[in-house]
């Protein structure tokens, strides 16, 4: 697959379909690696009329590690951060919304429509205000502003899903399943498939270290509500309304402080993508990219 360099760094990249279609900017979450934005849901949306491009955040899979910069220390990070200190971290999340503009300069795309999930919603929101002469349209699911008075996921799910992963390749992947199921939401959790993905995922890069610099950078970020209202662009806000990770009051957040911003909150989904609902999560997709047509 090809890499963008940018910032200095690799980023690693693939595409779908027409390079004169419609470009779509897919954004992963904490930890994840572009192949989450499943090469089916790549097809679906080639077939809506996208170019879709997908990437590794630095840090994970095929892009660029920061290993020299070690491990953060996330319970010393949150507690700086509480007593008012400024914290120097590897990188932050506008590193990171570069990072994606860049990849869509090795494209040579002015501007595309932009779609971000949990993390990746984040990092969308910021290339959103922070550039907002290359963003069409914005699509950001199951993330939050960045709030602190907004409800928080309970401290027993962060020490589970934060705890460190098994090294060994089926002990991590067995236990990466499990805390799936963890976030999943209401609707069945389809253990072989969440098993596959994890399969990919592992074989292609484990590097657990990286997650835990990506979550340093959401901690120093801090709330973007006050930049939200800048965004002037069609924007969705898709969350899942059993969403224990993100609560659904972030996306209502979000939608908010977005103006004119449309809030699609999906029954029994939690952080997750469950098939039964990607068929309406890509219609209202298509639908919010649509207005930026008119």
């Amino acid at each position: 697959m090809p890499k963008a360099y940018v910032n200095n760094i690799e980023i690693e990249y693939d595409t779908f379909g027409d390079p004169s279609s419609k470009p779509l900017l897919l954004v992963m979450g904490l930890g994840g690696q572009m192949i989450a934005w499943t090469e089916e849901l790549c097809e679906v949306l080639v077939n809506q009329g996208f170019y879709v491009i997908r990437f590794d955040n630095r840090d994970v899979g095929l892009s660029t590690k920061f290993e020299e910069a070690g491990m953060p220390n996330l319970l010393e990070i949150y507690t700086a951060i509480a007593r008012g200190e400024k914290v120097e971290v590897s990188y932050t999340l506008e590193d990171m919304a570069d990072d994606a503009i860049g990849v869509l300069d090795e494209l040579n795309i002015g501007k595309a429509h932009i779609c971000g999930a949990s993390m990746g919603g984040m990092i969308a929101q910021i290339i959103a205000y922070r550039h907002p002469s290359r963003v069409l349209s914005l699509t950001s699911i199951m993330s939050t502003t960045g709030n602190p008075d907004l409800p928080q996921p309970t401290d027993e799910l962060i020490q589970e899903l934060f705890a460190p992963l098994p090294m060994e390749r089926e002990a991590s992947i067995e236990e990466g399943v499990r805390r799936g199921r963890l976030i999943y939401g209401n609707f069945p959790y389809n253990e072989e498939q969440a098993r596959e993905l994890r399969i990919k995922a592992y074989d292609r890069c484990f590097y657990p270290q990286g997650t835990m610099r990506q979550a340093a950078a959401i901690a120093v970020n801090g709330n973007r509500k006050s930049k939200l209202a800048s965004i002037n662009v069609p924007t969705l806000v898709i969350h899942g309304r059993e969403d224990p990770l993100v609560p659904v009051e972030g996306g209502k957040d979000t939608a908010e402080a977005i103006p004119g911003a449309e809030l699609l909150i999906i029954e029994g989904m939690g952080h997750s993508f469950p098939p039964e609902v990607a068929p309406q999560i890509v219609e209202a997709i298509v639908a919010n990219t649509a207005k930026a047509d008119n």
